[in-house]
Formats: structure tokens, sequence, C-alpha cells
């Protein structure tokens, strides 16, 4: 994926970067939704209990740079999800998931901000660790 949006360059921008600064994510706005993930598949893929991600439209993507390697994998109900990584730290930046065709999912610690919006909710709440406890208000659907 290459790609450079100048329509929104007016808007907030952030950037992600993975932990040896190789790979960056530039994206306009605010993201549509934050959450949690506690599956099985997102703890393998993080290497933690959890996974923090935050979706964006594809339109808000301003910029893509560094080399890159991506991963697809099957879900739970049979589609693909694609894990795009830096080749040479290993840190999961984002992933693209044919369920959700116009949106990318980028990992919330990638962006270094400590006042980035707290997940809305926890997915697969039942699969989280006996000691993780969620704050008030986090929705489990």
């Amino acid at each position: 994926m290459t790609k450079t949006n100048t329509t929104t360059r007016t808007a907030r921008t952030r950037t992600a970067s993975c932990a040896c600064g190789g790979l960056k994510l530039t994206l306009a706005g605010e993201p549509t939704s934050v959450y949690a993930c506690a599956c099985q598949e997102c703890q393998r893929a993080t290497g933690s209990a959890f996974a923090y991600r935050a979706k964006y439209p594809k339109t808000a993507i301003m910029d893509v740079t560094g080399e890159r390697r991506s991963w697809r994998r099957g879900s739970d109900a049979g589609r693909w999800i694609e894990q795009t990584f830096c080749p040479t730290c290993g840190t999961l930046l984002f992933m693209e998931a044919e369920v959700i065709p116009n949106d990318i999912v980028v990992s919330v610690g990638c962006f270094t901000d400590s006042d980035f919006a707290p997940p809305a909710a926890l997915f697969w709440s039942g699969r989280r660790h006996g000691w993780y406890q969620l704050a008030d208000g986090i929705a489990t659907p």
C-alpha cells in the first residue's frame, strides 16, 4: 500500500511508527473507533494479553513509508486478515481485513501517545487473562 492523500492535510495528523522507526504510517483525523481485543490470535500477534487498536477509514492515510512485509491469515469466520509489520524489528503496525474493506486498523501503541482515546469495547472478553480487569464504561460485546 502506497498512498498519499493531500485533501485532508488540514485535519489533525498522527504518525504511527515501528520500534526501529523504519516503517511509518501518517493518518489524518480521528479514528472512527478504538477497541481492545483479547482473542487468541491478537494475543499471539502482539505477544501480550490483548491488542489495543484504532480503526481509521483508508481515506485518512496520508503516507506510508519504509519497508514492510505482510502476512495474511484466516479468521474464525473464514475471512482473511492481513497484518503489516516491519521486517527489521517485527512490529505489527497495521492490519486490513476482508470484513472492513474501506478501513485500516492501527496498533495504538505505535502512536506513542499516552493521551490516545481508551478502548470503547473489549472483543473476545471471555478469553482475557484472569488478572485483567476492565475499566468502567468498556463494553464487552
